[in-house]
């Protein structure tokens, strides 16, 4: 006959054979450096010494290592977002859980929107006594562009005025792709629905509105060769809401068959005939594909050019995915990011005057921490 001390004890064994059993399987299962889906390094196991133990360090470092590898972690991770979603949470760590399977990146108000005025104004002004023809894109993220698709809570974003503001109190000729981008929403997908950048589409209308204000005439995208490189993009947003049964994106990339390209990159001394590093593919970082990730300083020369213009491109990694638009109409382009580029833009202008046209692209989400803006002179 079953009692209810048998129960209790039945009871007890099974938690304390799930306590051994997860505590066994903690110990024997391999420890990562790096979580894939996370988007992120894991802590490591803290080194024990009586002045961490004192002041608590240690504890709270070593309970951070237990939850990081914690046996199944992803499982458990993933199976708590789910469930975030389906009870209608539509905000999971500062995401939003928008229609039409988007993850959407908020607009925060900037703080340093008059530091990043002045230093435009300063690298405008040294420039602007050069006959160089100078412009500033900056280009709205999904949260302006696919407002539509957030949850009725979510405040409007303010990017444009914003960028308004910069544009009018930079005085740099502004590019404002915004009506472009808002105007091609209904063509296809402009930016992904998993990370917070654009998509090779989104990069094209930003493109024609490059084209649009410097009378050129773009590259129809049919002329172009399209090929889908990938079905199994999870980007940065994906890794912040960890609902890892969330539908991944597709990676498009276009190559123009007039072009005739050597790209060198400058930091490593490697030079190769193409915008793209495929190698990236089998990475979790998928995008960096699009100019082989971060580079300081790259040169991209295009024998079969429709000029002979040099541009200067100072940029973000939006950048990234417009460039291969860009490449068919200068013979060179000097692709810089200030955020590890340390010799200061204008000043290799002056080694380098052939340079004709000088563009500097930002998004609007990340403009506000952007380490590189200040480096932009």
């Amino acid at each position: 006959m079953i009692t209810n001390v048998k129960i209790k004890r039945a009871v007890v064994c099974l938690i304390c054979i799930g306590i051994l059993s997860m505590s066994v399987c903690f110990l024997i299962s391999p420890k990562k450096d790096f979580s894939e889906n996370e988007n992120r390094y894991l802590t490591k196991l803290p080194t024990l010494s009586a002045k961490a133990v004192f002041d608590g360090t240690y504890t709270d470092s070593l309970n951070d290592w237990l939850a990081d590898h914690f046996p199944q972690r992803d499982f458990f991770v993933g199976l708590k977002s789910r469930a975030e979603i389906a009870s209608g949470r539509k905000e999971i760590n500062h995401i939003y859980v928008a229609t039409d399977d988007y993850l959407i990146e908020p607009y925060a108000k900037p703080q340093n929107t008059e530091r990043i005025i002045d230093t435009l104004v300063k690298f405008y002004e040294k420039l602007n006594q050069t006959e160089l023809d100078i412009h500033l894109m900056l280009v709205p993220t999904a949260v302006t562009v696919y407002s539509e698709k957030l949850p009725t809570y979510a405040p409007l974003s303010d990017q444009m005025a914003t960028a308004s503001a910069i544009y009018n109190a930079s005085g740099i000729p502004a590019i404002d792709c915004s009506d472009w981008l808002s105007g091609g929403a209904s063509q296809g997908q402009l930016y992904y629905r998993t990370d917070h950048h654009w998509t090779t589409l989104g990069a094209y209308y930003g493109y024609l509105a490059y084209c649009d204000a410097k009378g050129l005439t773009p590259v129809p995208l049919e002329s172009l060769i399209a090929q889908t490189v990938t079905e199994e993009f999870a980007g940065t947003l994906y890794s912040k809401v960890n609902d890892y049964s969330h539908q991944k994106d597709t990676i498009t990339i276009y190559t123009n068959p007039e072009d005739d390209l050597t790209v060198t990159y400058v930091d490593t001394g490697e030079v190769t005939d193409s915008l793209y590093n495929l190698d990236y593919l089998k990475e979790k970082d998928k995008y960096s594909l699009f100019l082989n990730n971060i580079h300081p300083l790259i040169e991209i020369e295009n024998k079969a050019a429709s000029s002979q213009d040099e541009l200067m491109l100072i940029k973000d990694s939006y950048a990234n995915s417009i460039v291969p638009f860009l490449a068919h109409h200068y013979r060179k382009i000097y692709v810089f990011d200030t955020r590890y580029y340390r010799d200061g833009p204008s000043s290799f202008l002056s080694d380098h005057n052939r340079i004709t046209d000088v563009l500097l692209l930002y998004n609007m989400n990340t403009l506000d921490g952007d380490t590189g803006i200040r480096g932009i002179y």
